[in-house]
């Protein structure tokens, strides 16, 4: 009996050693301590082992004997493989700094660990674009754009324009980027564009890593969320130059503001992004805001005009994003935008004498569509990949002639198609016809006034020798309407782009 309560004594000890054992298969989590626990207590269990060899044991007493030593000499070669474990095993590393650990707050969720080679080291790119220009007008084909009849209007001093060339090389702009994770629950991004003529900044805006119930915000200096191509820098777009709509309804940088943006993205089986901004209001083509200017009226007896005053924000924006499941390779977006401004100013100078002509105050609100199809060929580096865009622009102004009982009413829209597809491996060709002013009208006291529609059809081949660097060149053809006579013109650029350092990749 003695014999067998030690043998039960014995097989308790070896279990608890085989579940001690079991927990600590991953050398990380044994310490020294519990080795030398493990070693003491297989010390103290061969002491047993010794006392049951006894002489006079029965049979069936040698049998379980035989079982546990082999128990035994395998808890030896565990132990044994823990020890090899705690010795290979490399040192944890230092302890994260204090506050770039996740805290898990329900108000806010969380977003993942944040480290300090993003915390405190913001990622950094350099992007130089390069170009040469010429075109058939001497180099005024730019200015002749922009004159086009129905878009002529105010323009803003300030701010730099992505379009702004001259006859052979350009320096057009230089981007430079810092973005980086402020703790677990902002990022921050600041970009800035530099050029022969100053440094700006393009955009400078912080946004929240993770709201409650798929809602984000951002605030700062920013794109609007808008359209399709607004959104994108000018390394982004498919083209040398902006398209024709947005350079003439939006300006030649889309719409860049300061303001406040709030979105939402709902849990749901296809992808649902809503939107709304709140914006300072100083876009030239449908916020311009000069604010409490005084201008001297043509006629010497009469008195001055001075343009009305308020604060911002005067732009209100909203759009919506649908893009339905449709498989693996093919993507479908479409778009829906919508812009208000609260106070939108003209100046016209037709005769350039320096007086003013017309002085406009009043309201304006643009409409879009867009919609996006792209498809992932599984060829390399790009061979094979379609994407087509289109977008739709209406604009409409509401203003009062300051100093006369009249006003004036105005619409215009554009539209313009594109194709991308890759011919070969990391070359693309492009097309893209545009059209602005299908609508064009003015209507100033019941008088009504049509312009012309301008046009332009472009052709691009792109070359990426690597993702961090692209040569291109392309022809435009366009014609526009300045004066009630329709011009032609012809366009002719090369491109180089390069990229340094970190940058992020590209929304849809």
């Amino acid at each position: 009996m003695k014999v067998r309560a030690s043998m039960r004594l014995a097989l308790g000890a070896v279990s608890l050693c085989a579940t001690l054992t079991s927990f600590g298969q991953t050398p990380s989590t044994i310490s020294d301590e519990k080795l030398k626990a493990l070693e003491a207590r297989q010390s103290e269990i061969q002491k047993t082992l010794e006392a049951l060899k006894a002489p006079g044991s029965s049979a069936e007493d040698k049998a379980r004997l035989a079982a546990l030593e082999q128990q035994v000499k395998q808890l030896q070669k565990d132990i044994e493989a823990l020890k090899t474990g705690s010795a290979a095993q490399p040192s944890p590393g230092p302890v994260e700094a204090k506050g770039l650990v996740t805290k898990s707050f329900p108000l806010f969720g969380t977003s993942g660990q944040v480290t300090s080679g993003t915390s405190f080291n913001p990622s950094i790119s350099i992007i130089p674009d390069i170009v040469y220009y010429r075109d058939s007008e001497k180099g005024g084909a730019l200015e002749m754009i922009e004159e086009a009849d129905g878009f002529h209007g105010a323009h803003a001093e300030g701010g730099h324009e992505h379009g702004g060339l001259s006859e052979g090389f350009n320096l057009r702009e230089t981007e430079i980027a810092f973005s980086a994770s402020v703790d677990p629950y902002f990022d921050v991004w600041a970009l800035f564009a530099a050029s022969e003529e100053g440094f700006s900044a393009e955009e400078v805006y912080f946004q929240t890593r993770r709201l409650p119930a798929g809602l984000t915000l951002k605030a700062g200096k920013f794109l609007s969320g808008i359209g399709y191509a607004n959104k994108q820098h000018p390394h982004q777009w498919d083209f040398v130059d902006q398209n024709l709509p947005y350079q003439l309804l939006l300006g030649d940088h889309g719409l860049n503001e300061k303001g406040i943006q709030i979105s939402w993205l709902p849990k749901l089986p296809f992808y649902l992004q809503l939107g709304a901004e709140l914006l300072q209001g100083e876009n030239e083509k449908i916020a311009n805001y000069m604010g409490g200017d005084e201008f001297p009226s043509e006629d010497p007896d009469a008195e001055p005009v001075t343009l009305s005053r308020q604060a911002g924000p005067r732009l209100f924006t909203g759009f919506v994003k649908i893009a339905p499941e449709i498989g693996y390779d093919h993507a479908l977006q479409f778009g829906l935008s919508y812009a208000s401004s609260q106070k939108h100013q003209e100046v016209h100078d037709e005769d350039g004498d320096g007086i003013a002509g017309e002085v406009l105050d009043g309201k304006a609100q643009l409409f879009g569509a867009d919609l996006v199809y792209k498809y992932d060929s599984p060829r390399e580096y790009g061979a094979g990949d379609l994407v087509l865009v289109t977008e739709y622009l209406f604009r409409k102004k509401d203003l009062d002639i300051l100093g006369t009982n009249s006003s004036a009413v105005s619409k215009q829209d554009g539209f313009y198609f594109q194709a991308v597809y890759g011919i070969a491996p990391r070359l693309q060709l492009a097309a893209r016809c545009e059209a602005a002013g299908l609508t064009n009208e003015q209507n100033e006291n019941g008088v009504n006034s049509n312009f012309g529609t301008s046009k332009r059809w472009s052709a691009a081949l792109t070359f990426n020798p690597t993702e961090f660097s692209r040569i291109r060149a392309q022809y435009n053809r366009g014609e526009i309407w300045r004066g009630g006579e329709k011009d032609k013109l012809d366009q002719f650029m090369l491109q180089v782009q390069l990229s340094v350092g970190a940058h992020g990749a590209h929304r849809f």
